[in-house]
């Protein structure tokens, strides 16, 4: 299973200075809540940004994809907070990340995270185990097709 969502937002009166939200994402047996950024994106863009990240997995075999979490005015923030996905055969693999901006080569577009996501890999640069969690190109689809507002809205 996997699963993405908004869990909580803020009051109408914090929203309007920039209050946040709370998102969760499920993948199988991973449940994580994170925090969400409203000073850039509201919930209608994280939720379709979600969409998009996970329509490009369907791509084919050797997909990468992003889910941003928490993004912030790219033009003047340094890093975006995110969900890097890959895909392999019907596997997807699921980390957790940070896009520092001033390592980019390019610029950072928010709609087309993914491009700012390097290959895969399980060890990190000190030689430590990457974390990681695995759902099948069918969970996604399962998720994608369901009724809409289904995992995209509040609970």
């Amino acid at each position: 299973m996997i699963d993405i969502r908004v869990v909580s937002t803020p009051a109408p009166t914090e929203a309007e200075v920039g209050g946040g939200a709370v998102g969760r994402i499920t993948v199988r047996d991973l449940e994580e809540s994170f925090p969400m950024d409203l000073t850039y994106w509201g919930v209608k863009e994280y939720q379709a940004s979600w969409v998009r990240a996970l329509r490009r997995l369907e791509r084919g075999d050797g997909a990468t994809s992003c889910l941003i979490s928490s993004v912030t005015n790219p033009a003047t923030s340094n890093f975006v907070f995110c969900w890097p996905l890959y895909r392999s055969a019907d596997i997807i693999y699921v980390q957790s990340s940070i896009i520092f901006l001033e390592e980019l080569d390019q610029a950072f577009v928010p709609d087309e995270p993914w491009r700012c996501v390097g290959p895969r890999s399980t060890v990190d640069e000190d030689g430590n185990e990457i974390s990681e969690w695995q759902a099948t190109v069918d969970e996604v689809r399962e998720f994608l097709h369901r009724a809409p507002g289904v995992g995209l809205g509040e609970r």
